[in-house]
């Protein structure tokens, strides 16, 4: 067993429901493999969300996104072409950024599986609610940084996790198909493998790379 992050094996089992891991190199906490979620279970959680423009609470979750991590942190005149990657059924973000005059595509593997991104570069990829449900997050950022520009952006949105001494009671891993967590610590070595600069971070749910 080792590390799904920096590949230690200095990992720390926890005490759960499920079991859990915590690298006390990176501080990431993932689930055991034998305990995810298989993908049918995965996609019909998704479809009992209300992700949708009528859900005016969860239009505002993307209106803060845009005016707190991306507006002081971007200048939207050097924004042109967008990856919104993990939109979900229903892309709010998408639209919004859209509003912005952006050229937006959207991927998600269940509901909007054409893969746009092939043979493409962006100058802003966002990816919010999504990294908590990777099972190889240094494959899928692979993936998504051979996909930015030089100087563009990566914009993610996860909840990081407040320690494993308060994680039994935590309110997002509750969620059966969110099956690993990251801190400020994690997102520091994510972005040291990567090369990627971390621009901003609220330490609570936002982080901002730039390649």
């Amino acid at each position: 067993m080792s590390c799904k992050i920096c590949g230690s094996n200095d990992l720390e089992e926890i005490e759960n429901k499920d079991t859990y891991y915590f690298c006390n190199n990176c501080e990431v906490i993932f689930i055991d493999s034998a305990e995810i979620v298989n993908p049918e279970a995965e996609k019909e959680r998704y479809q009992g969300h209300d992700n949708n423009h009528q859900n005016d609470g969860y239009v505002k979750m993307f209106r803060k996104f845009i005016s707190n991590l991306l507006e002081p942190n971007i200048d939207f005149e050097a924004v042109k072409d967008v990856l919104d990657f993990g939109c979900g059924p229903g892309p709010v973000l998408a639209d919004l950024l859209r509003e912005k005059k952006f050229n937006v595509d959207q991927y998600d593997p269940y509901f909007f599986p054409e893969k746009k991104f092939k043979n493409k570069k962006y100058d802003l990829i966002t990816s919010t609610e999504v990294f908590e449900h990777f099972s190889d997050p240094i494959k899928e950022m692979e993936l998504l940084t051979s996909h930015l520009k030089k100087g563009s952006y990566l914009a993610v949105m996860t909840s990081l996790h407040p320690g494993p001494e308060n994680f039994a009671d935590w309110w997002y891993k509750r969620d059966p198909t969110h099956i690993v967590f990251y801190n400020e610590i994690t997102f520091n070595k994510i972005a040291s493998i990567f090369d990627l600069e971390i621009v901003d971070t609220d330490f609570e749910k936002y982080i901002l790379f730039k390649a």
